[in-house]
């Protein structure tokens, strides 16, 4: 309460300086004002992220926008998107078709440990097609993991595999939501900003781009995990069979479990041939979250699909897009980016990309919310890249996005962070220990991406 009643009189002080006319600020500097108390708001907690987004709303309409123009917003393609997603990725989880897949790609490991740990990284990236959210992902993950690792121990150790398996949850589950459009809602923001930057950011184009690295910080994860905590030798024959009776326990497929399997393959085909038939991908997405409820070839009725979706994240993704609006139209982040280019003129044009993506890294580890620090990073990246001589401003916004993305040394970066670590198989030391390797990687794979692969790509 002490620390809401501090964060609240910061916030009344700083409307004050900005907002009222004593103090007579300029349109940016009333931005910057803005930015400051609604990054106050959702950083400290002081309100719910939904309630905080609704005085942002305010500060918006009374300020900057017209409230017709300010409400305009929660129409965007992209809110409809993560609208339809969420009804999508409970229908998958609701009829147990998403257990029933993991379980399988489990099955795949054929009761190696070591084996066992790449192939949990290939079964996020499957779960983040259908589950966009990294809660909904990282909830399921964890709670089979428990369940295989709680039998394992009954009959020898499993410390090293249980660290592994866990803390791999934490990276992978934020960075394979990088891999597709819809995998969270980071990545749909993120998709809708250089959308605009670029015609061609079509779905199967972003798998195409950020794919490379992702899955080459894959290979070296798993490399790290395995001389970090070596393998213990894990009974094959026993992990296997834990594995078949969980799966044939599931019995035969469900009628559900068809139908919503039907309904995943329609839309998919839909996104990646969107080029083919023209529907945009927020809507190809409304077509498979209708059909999920509509009446035979539906799993559910709309009294279970609200369930699923949220509300208080649709007002803050809306919120978030406001925020980026007004910082480009009031011309914010034009004066920004000239500030930093105009005072690092005399450095060599790649050392300053590599600054921002290593700059993006280090901060991310005191933001909680990855879409709140999105907000600012991408518009600034952006803008940044349309002054920088020999670099396309979608290649710097790439890498500044992926940089932003995971939370690699303390649970307190991410939900799933706290998910994962409540279980009690790692330590924050361990956390530290293995992140700090797998953030260095990630940094540079990233600038390996900016300087060569997408500089061809692109």
């Amino acid at each position: 309460m002490r620390k809401q009643t501090i964060l609240m009189a910061l916030v009344m002080m700083l409307y004050g300086i900005f907002f009222m006319p004593v103090f007579d600020a300029n349109l940016q500097e009333k931005a910057l004002g803005a930015l400051l108390i609604i990054q106050i708001l959702w950083i400290g907690r002081v309100f719910p992220l939904a309630f905080s987004s609704l005085i942002l709303i305010l500060i918006l309409s009374v300020h900057f926008f017209t409230f017709d123009e300010t409400l305009a917003f929660f129409g965007s393609e992209l809110v409809w998107l993560l609208f339809s997603t969420f009804i999508l990725s409970h229908a998958f989880i609701q009829t147990g078709l998403a257990n029933r897949i993991s379980l399988y790609i489990l099955s795949l490991a054929k009761g190696s440990g070591n084996l066992l740990i790449f192939v949990s990284f290939i079964m996020m990236f499957v779960l983040t097609v259908f589950i966009p959210s990294n809660v909904g992902k990282g909830s399921l993950v964890t709670s089979i993991f428990d369940d295989l690792v709680k039998n394992l121990k009954r009959v020898q150790s499993t410390s090293s595999l249980e660290k592994s398996l866990f803390i791999g949850v934490t990276y992978v589950g934020a960075i394979s939501a990088a891999f597709v459009p819809t995998g969270a809602s980071s990545t749909i923001y993120a998709f809708g900003m250089f959308s605009t930057v670029s015609s061609d950011m079509t779905y199967f184009n972003w798998m195409l781009l950020f794919s490379v690295p992702i899955f080459l910080f894959l290979l070296v994860l798993w490399f790290v995990f395995y001389h970090v905590f070596p393998e213990e030798k894990v009974n094959h024959q026993r992990f296997k069979t834990l594995i078949e009776d969980k799966i044939h326990g599931l019995g035969h497929w469900q009628k559900k479990e068809i139908k919503m399997a039907m309904i995943i393959t329609v839309t998919l085909s839909l996104w990646l041939t969107q080029p083919l038939h023209g529907f945009s991908i927020p809507l190809v997405g409304l077509i498979g979250a209708v059909l999920t409820i509509f009446p035979y070839v539906g799993v559910f009725d709309w009294n279970e699909a609200k369930k699923g979706v949220n509300w208080d994240m649709m007002i803050f993704f809306a919120a978030t897009l406001m925020l980026s609006n007004m910082l480009i139209d009031t011309g914010t982040l034009d004066v920004v980016s000239e500030f930093l280019i105009t005072h690092v003129n005399e450095f060599n044009v790649s050392f300053f990309v590599i600054g921002i993506v290593i700059m993006t890294a280090v901060i991310r580890v005191f933001f909680v919310n990855v879409l709140g620090y999105l907000t600012i990073m991408l518009p600034l990246a952006l803008t940044l890249g349309e002054q920088l001589s020999g670099f396309s401003s979608l290649i710097i916004a790439m890498g500044v996005y992926l940089a932003g993305v995971p939370g690699f040394l303390l649970v307190t970066q991410s939900p799933v962070h706290l998910i994962s670590f409540s279980y009690g198989y790692f330590t924050n030391r361990d956390l530290i220990r293995t992140g700090s390797i797998a953030m260095m990687a990630w940094v540079a794979i990233i600038l390996l991406s900016i300087f060569f692969y997408w500089r061809y790509m692109i």
